[in-house]
């Protein structure tokens, strides 16, 4: 009876022994501690993989190639804004050209009138027609011709080519006749008006 109670007694400490393998070796202690900095997520040491600065020589052929990029960009806009501009001018040659078409077809109806008549007042009247159809055209356009005869002489807009005695004291500095018209494009000078100054 006692003996069964001895193996009794070790069997359940074997089973302690078993279940409660007893404190760790530093084998098993290193390890754990291991997996413990693993989990906590700190950062290994990094080696240095900074480049390094370029030499003298690597940034003078850096900034040359920045610079003669720069050189072909510019020289491209260049040709392509002149080649517009050459485009602009030409349409709006052609547009002028093509609203002044009408006043050449009256312009040789007229002369083919002037060899078949001799109505001399028909054909002025012809002409003065054309005439008002021209200046109304080139009106159209922007055209505006420059007011001369009774202003001021301004060499903005007039070029005295010649002065002659004033009429009267209040003529004196003013325009007293037209030498040739001058006209404005849209408020820019296209030809000043040539004039007489009186004095």
């Amino acid at each position: 009876m006692i003996s069964n109670e001895k193996e009794t007694k070790q069997a359940e400490t074997k089973e302690i022994n078993q279940q409660d393998p007893g404190p760790a070796t530093g084998r098993e202690e290193a390890a754990g501690e291991n997996c413990a900095d693993k989990l906590s997520g700190s950062p290994e040491p990094e080696t240095d993989t900074a480049a390094a600065p370029p030499t003298p020589e690597e940034e003078a052929f850096l900034w040359k190639d920045k610079y003669m990029r720069l050189s072909a960009e510019f020289d491209n806009y260049r040709k392509r804004t002149l080649r517009e501009k050459m485009e602009l001018v030409d349409t709006g040659g052609a547009e002028v050209i093509k609203s002044l078409l009408p006043v050449l077809d009256d312009m040789d109806r007229a002369l083919d009138s002037m060899q078949r008549t001799e109505d001399v007042q028909s054909v002025r009247s012809g002409i003065e027609l054309i005439h008002a159809k021209l200046v109304d055209t080139l009106r159209q356009k922007g055209l505006s011709e420059i007011k001369a005869v009774g202003e001021k002489l301004d060499t903005d807009y007039h070029e005295a080519v010649a002065k002659i005695p004033a009429p009267d004291k209040k003529h004196k500095g003013c325009i007293v006749d037209v030498a040739q018209k001058g006209y404005t494009l849209k408020d820019k000078v296209v030809r000043h008006a040539k004039v007489v100054v009186g004095e």
